[in-house]
């Protein structure tokens, strides 16, 4: 590491960067990590790094490690599991890897920071939770006509200037196909028809509204919404 994050504020970037990563693997890119983690190669761990990319690697050679090292050999239990309960107990060992960095980055941290921190952390779906949920919605497999994404939509105010009102499952709005590619900015989880979504007017990425602690009643009184990342930056300015 070139340097490490120190303040409460850069622990939890960085923790929610790598958090990114690491649902990126266990949902999205779940094929490609499947394969990856091949039983007959030696012990293998799943890292995630602080630019939201996840890698499957050996563990770091040097004793004792820069930062602390995931669960090591989870290759080795691939194809004696479910692969969904095999997701579930990796994404479980990757929380708690998660968890150990960025206490270890906030070693220095006094308590009403760690405090702060934890919160912050605590704010977001485990990755766990995502898996959980991710294999929920296979189990009900919800019908195309259960409902509209309910994506934000821009409307002009009396004054001309645009604000934020996520449309509700009610509304109109374009055809699913069109979004199938949408992924949540937090948990990395595909749109599905049933769930309400909302869209960051700063950086335009798309969430679960679950993901993000916002209900379509309470979105309606936004006028413009903000995603914690980008609340965090402002916040830094």
């Amino acid at each position: 590491m070139s340097s490490s994050p120190t303040s409460v504020e850069e622990i939890f970037k960085d923790y929610s960067a790598r958090r990114t990563g690491i649902v990126r693997a266990l949902t999205h890119d779940v094929d490609e990590f499947y394969n990856l983690c091949d039983p007959e190669k030696e012990n293998l761990c799943l890292y995630g790094h602080p630019n939201e990319t996840w890698e499957v690697n050996l563990p770091a050679e040097e004793v004792p490690p820069e930062l602390p090292e995931p669960a090591l050999g989870i290759n080795f239990a691939r194809d004696g599991m479910n692969r969904r309960d095999w997701l579930s107990l990796v994404a479980v060992h990757s929380d708690c890897w998660l968890l150990s960095v960025a206490f270890f980055f906030g070693t220095r941290l006094n308590q009403s920071d760690r405090k702060r921190l934890f919160s912050m952390i605590n704010d977001l779906p485990t990755a766990f939770e995502v898996v959980a949920e991710r294999k929920q919605q296979v189990k009900e497999k919800p019908t195309a006509d259960s409902g509209s994404k309910s994506h934000g939509s821009t409307k002009k105010s009396t004054e001309g200037q645009a604000k934020s009102t996520p449309k509700l499952a009610d509304e109109s709005y374009p055809e699913e196909e069109e979004h199938g590619e949408t992924l949540c900015g937090s948990c990395g989880g595909n749109y599905s028809a049933d769930e309400f979504w909302i869209g960051c007017d700063i950086c335009e990425r798309w969430y679960h509204g679950k993901c993000v602690k916002i209900t379509p009643a309470k979105a309606e009184s936004i006028k413009q919404y903000k995603c914690p990342s980008c609340s965090l930056k402002r916040s830094r300015q």
